[in-house]
């Protein structure tokens, strides 16, 4: 179940030629997809594109009404491997997939793809995730597009120029049969806009039509001597079809063309960032219209040198923009420049932050040092963000001081099923008596490094949680190393790196998978041991058959993980028991997102409907709670609060429950498993009362009545006495 649903949105891929075709970025690029004849798709989820497979699979009909196959890829491996399609036949076909992590595990796939070289069309979509949004390591894509030598498009933020890009892609991987990488960044991703739409293209040669009539070149396939003329095509044919495509289409743009004597050279996905730091600048407005030279690299790997000695002559000075580090293309055009013996200043790095992602800010502050130095008469605006921090006018002046505010780490949602399996874990290692080193892998279980469990040393990639702890695995340690991964980390690449190299090696450790029933980190999608069915796809294939058919003998699977009693007594077992080989416990229980997603329309639709609905809350007794807090340590559930003790007698806040709540009752459960304070309390919340209902609830107020009356007389006996 994904966590959104594009059912309503892909009827737009119907829209014909002519048409005006507005939505997301994402749905723009399905469209322009399928305007290019696209023949076949696949991929793997991931931040910022999980949405495109959202939508793709959404579109399943309109698809394969076209003739175009789609697959839920099981790793970006495997996405990648698909283009080997395109190597033989004239069919164009795309993949997606979130980078770098992406990309670096499909490096195998596309270094062959690359050095054989294509006949149709193969475009390779990564989602850019790199700057303050990101959810992973710092790094470019670009490093791998030089590696290999494919052709890197970095479009402007811009609906219609992510569309022309799509289709630029197919057409220049054809003429230069060579894959090309389309980078998407999150904001172009997810931006709103317009555009032309043309007719869907049924391809000339389907997938069907390539089965039936095989093909094959020798010459194409990576095995000496054939793989080192490979590289001289790279450079002799390739490389000059490529740059002939690129300059003859106009991919690449200049923008304000001979208005000032200096320049700036920007990568098209940042352009919309260094517009809005100009036009606070004074030096061109919202629509572009600027007063500076602005070469825009539509197309960032190969760079055109042509363009570039043409875009820098007769100019004093330019500024390149190049988000992250390392500079290449800074390299390149410092290489590109000198040789041509050209006198122009080339600036980047020295201005601009060395790393990190160019925000508005960044980039207004780089380029008025830029301008201020040769041409100070085109700066009108001064924005406050210039003005040192120092300064109580800077945005960035300290208001707070950085020692008062707390950071707030992110952490597990309200009602996660993997909350109780970390509490239990930390209850199971208090019962031993010992400590674990724990190989974190990725995932929302990842947050489990944070307070309050502080469980997770490393953490080496999706699905290589199991093979992070492959060395810490000694016969003469008195305990185990303790090992976690995700059910989608399983699925891409954990069962034969991990689990599969343990039992070779006989690896004593401890694997715990956690099993929410989706790819929950990427949205929500379905793997292979999902239990929902799928039309489109095969689910409901048990983890524990999977680690037992390569030869795990000691697997146990708890299927709710919110028992959390039971959870810890069976991680005691398996830090304790003598059985040699590696140990696999599978925690199984739904991901509380997508199961709110699902409950709460259906609940609300009932209480429309006036039908009986029952909800689960849990709460605190004030006047049981001793203010010990330990609950909230053993579980840091963000609806367990604290609010102040209505005793006068007491001054230490209690434990409170907040109206977030789910009711999924690992608080309760905690209490009970760790031997904490018994003020939890369950409550039912009936909306829409039967007539057995209300009754209950007098007959109950009537009995509380009748037991609490003597103890109401004697306190008031009390009260009186103490005021006589």
């Amino acid at each position: 179940m994904a966590e959104r649903s594009f059912a309503h949105e892909v009827q737009k891929l119907r829209m014909e030629g002519g048409s005006t075709f507005s939505g997301e970025g994402i749905l723009a690029v399905t469209k322009a997809l399928l305007q290019s004849g696209v023949a076949y798709v696949g991929g793997y989820q991931g931040a910022p594109i999980s949405h495109l497979m959202d939508v793709l699979g959404d579109a399943h009909e309109i698809l394969e009404g076209l003739g175009v196959y789609f697959e839920n890829s099981a790793s970006e491996a495997t996405a990648a491997a698909m283009l080997a399609a395109s190597v033989n036949y004239p069919l164009r076909g795309a993949i997606t997939f979130k980078s770098t992590v992406g990309t670096n595990v499909a490096s195998d796939a596309l270094a062959n793809l690359a050095s054989g070289g294509v006949r149709g069309g193969a475009l390779i979509i990564v989602g850019e995730d790199y700057g303050e949004g990101s959810s992973i390591m710092q790094e470019r894509s670009h490093a791998f597009a030089m590696k290999s030598q494919m052709w890197l498009l970095d479009p402007r933020p811009n609906i219609e120029a992510i569309v022309r890009s799509v289709e630029a892609g197919f057409e220049l991987s054809e003429a230069s049969n060579t894959p090309v990488m389309l980078q998407l960044r999150l904001r172009s991703c997810h931006l709103h806009g317009s555009f032309t739409a043309k007719d869907n293209v049924r391809p000339p040669m389907t997938v069907k039509d390539a089965v039936e009539n095989p093909s094959r070149q020798l010459d194409r396939i990576v095995l000496p001597p054939a793989s080192f003329l490979h590289e001289k095509e790279k450079i002799r044919d390739r490389w000059p079809a490529a740059v002939e495509y690129i300059t003859s289409r106009g991919l690449n743009e200049v923008l304000g063309a001979g208005t000032a004597d200096v320049g700036i050279i920007v990568q098209g996905g940042v352009y919309n960032t260094l517009n809005r730091a100009m036009e606070l600048l004074g030096c061109s407005d919202v629509f572009g219209n600027t007063q500076v030279p602005v070469y825009v690299m539509n197309v960032t790997y190969p760079v055109v040198d042509a363009e570039i000695l043409d875009f820098c002559a007769g100019k004093r000075a330019v500024l390149l923009v190049e988000e992250g580090q390392p500079d290449y293309i800074e390299q390149n055009l410092n290489a590109i420049l000198r040789r041509a013996g050209s006198p122009v200043a080339l600036h980047g790095k020295d201005l601009l932050p060395t790393g990190g992602e160019y925000t508005a800010a960044a980039l207004t502050k780089g380029v008025h040092a830029f301008l201020s130095k040769y041409r100070p008469d085109v700066v009108e605006g001064q924005p406050t963000l210039l003005l040192p921090e120092s300064d109580p006018r800077s945005p960035f002046a300290t208001r707070v001081d950085a020692a008062a505010v707390r950071t707030r780490p992110p952490g597990l949602c309200t009602g996660c099923p993997e909350r109780p399996i970390f509490s239990a874990l930390k209850l199971a290692e208090k019962e031993t008596g010992k400590k674990h080193h724990v190989s974190a892998d990725i995932g929302c279980h990842l947050f489990a490094i944070n307070e309050p469990f502080n469980l997770g040393a490393t953490t080496m990639g999706y699905g290589l949680g199991s093979a992070g702890a492959a060395a810490l695995s000694s016969k003469d340690a008195d305990r185990r190393t303790i090992a976690v991964m995700g059910d989608g980390g399983f699925w891409h690449n954990g069962l034969t790196s991990g689990v599969g190299n343990a039992v070779f090696n006989k690896s004593d450790q401890l694997l715990l998978v956690v099993d929410n029933a989706y790819s929950a980190a990427t949205g929500g999608q379905d793997v292979l041991s999902s239990k929902a069915d799928n039309v489109l796809r095969s689910t409901r294939h048990p983890i524990e058959k999977a680690v037992r058919g390569i030869g795990v003998t000691w697997a146990k699977t708890v299927s709710d993980t919110y028992q959390i009693g039971r959870l810890r007594d069976l991680f005691v077992k398996a830090l304790t028991t003598k059985e040699p080989g590696p140990k696999v416990i599978i925690a199984q229980s739904e991901c509380m997102l997508n199961k709110q997603r699902r409950d709460k329309p259906a609940r609300n639709k009932a209480l429309k409907e006036g039908k009986r609905v029952v909800k689960e809350r849990f709460g605190v007794d004030a006047d049981t709670c001793t203010g010990d807090h330990a609950c909230i340590r053993v579980s840091g559930c963000p609806s367990l609060s604290i609010k102040p003790n209505p005793d006068p007698m007491r001054t230490d806040p209690v434990a409170t429950v907040l109206d977030s709540c789910v009711g999924c009752g690992v608080c309760g459960a905690n209490a009970h498993a760790a031997s904490l304070c018994p003020s939890f309390y369950r409550s039912d919340l009936v909306f829409n009362p039967s007539w057995r209902d209300k009754l209950l609830a007098r007959v109950r107020k009537g009995w509380i009545g009748l037991l609490s009356s003597g103890v109401e007389r004697r306190a008031a006996r009390y009260e009186i006495a103490e005021v006589a």
